[in-house]
């Protein structure tokens, strides 16, 4: 029997897998997506989705369907056992930086289905129950061998991609290392219904010379998220219930729990694949890289990963690209990857030590430096920038070329406000796209119109400005809404040079004209 034939297997139906299979299904690209669970998460520990996630739903159009869902945070509470030490605004943190300036909470469950909903939509489902056997890279393409039950399938496929969590089945297909460690502290995490003086729409942190704890809505029905440590006469313990440190849990939070409905012990571990890709196989998500809970970075770190990958996968299958495009993917992915696990590394060890100094500099000091710091406009973007992702940079990576203003190519493109509304809608396109702030001269346009690629020109202002970008200066924007090349003068040359070295071309053939700051312009 022939093998069944894909364009892309995507083993692993959690927020990475879902995330590159609807990017890749949006872009026109054919995909088999399989998971060896019966079924979506009925739990989960990751809740917080960044504003940068949120950007990229946006562009694929279900972001709505995710803000329904959730819970917009308004307010930080810092708690120590003397009373609020401080409340910290996160409403509009990051106003200007996004069109997602607030923080927000959902959980990692709903938020899969969400993406399983939409998936369906486009005629795909996830095929549960299903495993995978064995893979081999053929050069051309890979031949994987799934079972689902006593059933076994051959299946052909351009690219692998595994997004198949910290067990990944495909790293360890691959031998890759996967170094790293563990923490040394227990964790629990628990939803409950209970009451207490807990901010609503907020999230209180309780901090003390021990440690912290947290408690957060996590869905628009009135349950509440507890996380904290577990306590060290428990943490040896073999099995750990909810009675054993019900005292101490509603201690530190606070909470007078009155229902468990979900409750769980972990321990975290810190750990980077060796490497993100071999051939035509591709690690995403906790295949690649997990961390510590710090700052709600895991799950939306794995689903920038898939949008990285996705859109550079459509383009070299469909032919728009060449395959050097790809190459790309690990050294971009990787190297933050590495960067996230320093920083959020040092945050946990910070506000987990049990140094009786580290806990009072936490207790006594920290509040405060952070109540002055979040209160001025610099402090809050700074902390925006830090854990919306938004500040996620490809610099050095090896398709950005250039600087116009102070933006630079791999940078995030920047959010400017416009007379009709703002530069991201372009970004809808999933395409490539040149952004002009000011005037796009004719000689321009006329270079760059056979290559197809849409020219948007953006009327100059202080806002622009604001952000950093260079009047009458070009961008060549990624479908990711990252720049490539970013250029203070408006040369053809270079950008035809730039899109000839990846052979790349635009995926929409033909154009309708598009409205922006008052003035109609060609998209060709």
């Amino acid at each position: 029997m022939s093998p069944s034939q894909t364009k892309i297997l995507i083993a692993g139906a959690g927020p990475t897998g879902l995330t590159l299979a609807l990017w890749l299904t949006r872009l026109g690209v054919p995909v088999r997506i399989f998971d060896k669970a019966a079924g979506p998460g009925e739990t989960s520990r990751a809740l917080a989705v960044q504003a940068r996630t949120l950007e990229f739903h946006r562009q694929i159009g279900i972001v709505e369907d995710v803000l329904v869902a959730g819970v917009r945070l308004e307010q930080l509470t810092v708690r120590t056992p003397a009373g609020i030490a401080a409340k910290l605004p996160l409403s509009d943190f990051g106003r200007g930086i996004s069109p997602y300036s607030f923080a927000f909470a959902l959980p990692q469950d709903i938020h899969e289905r969400i993406l399983i909903t939409h998936l369906e939509r486009t005629g795909v489902r996830v095929e549960r129950n299903t495993e995978l056997v064995a893979f081999e890279d053929r050069t051309s393409s890979v031949v994987a061998t799934l079972r689902n039950g006593g059933v076994t399938e051959t299946v052909c496929a351009a690219y692998l991609v595994g997004c198949d969590g910290a067990r990944s089945a495909v790293r360890h297909g691959l031998n890759i290392g996967f170094p790293g460690g563990t923490y040394e502290q227990a964790f629990y995490v628990a939803d409950v219904t209970g009451s207490g003086a807990v901010t609503r729409n907020g999230m209180d942190t309780t901090v003390s010379a021990y440690g912290f704890a947290i408690a957060m809505p996590v869905r628009q029905s009135g349950s509440l998220r507890l996380i904290g440590i577990v306590p060290k006469a428990h943490e040896a313990n073999e099995t750990i219930t909810f009675e054993a440190i019900r005292a101490d849990v509603e201690r530190d939070t606070g909470i007078k729990v009155n229902e468990v409905n979900w409750f769980s012990t972990y321990r975290v571990h810190h750990r980077v694949a060796e490497r993100f890709r071999v051939g035509r196989v591709f690690l995403c998500g906790d295949a690649g890289h997990i961390h510590s809970p710090a700052g709600g970075q895991g799950m939306n770190t794995g689903m920038g990963d898939a949008v990285n990958l996705g859109w550079k996968l459509a383009a070299v299958v469909q032919g728009r690209a060449d395959q050097r495009l790809l190459d790309s993917y690990e050294p971009e992915r990787i190297a933050f990857a590495r960067k996230l696990i320093e920083s959020t590394d040092t945050a946990f060890r910070f506000i987990t030590s049990r140094s009786r100094l580290v806990g009072l500099f936490r207790r006594y000091l920290m509040p405060k430096i952070l109540n002055v710091l979040l209160h001025t406009s610099f402090g809050s973007r700074a902390f925006f920038g830090l854990i919306s992702q938004a500040a996620i940079h490809y610099r050095s990576g090896p398709i950005s070329s250039g600087t116009a203003g102070k933006i630079s190519g791999g940078d995030r493109l920047p959010y400017v406000l416009t007379a009709s509304g703002n530069n991201f809608e372009p970004l809808r396109s999933l395409d490539w796209q040149v952004h002009v702030y000011g005037e796009a001269n004719a000689e321009f346009r006329a270079m760059l119109a056979p290559t197809g690629i849409a020219i948007h020109s953006f009327a100059w202002s202080d806002m622009a400005k604001a952000a950093g970008l260079h009047r009458d200066g070009a961008y060549l924007v990624r479908p990711d809404g990252h720049v490539a090349l970013a250029s203070p003068v408006q040369e053809a040359a270079a950008f035809q040079r730039y899109l000839a070295a990846l052979s790349l071309r635009p995926r929409l053939a033909e154009r309708a004209p598009y409205r922006v700051a008052g003035t109609m312009h060609s998209l060709a």
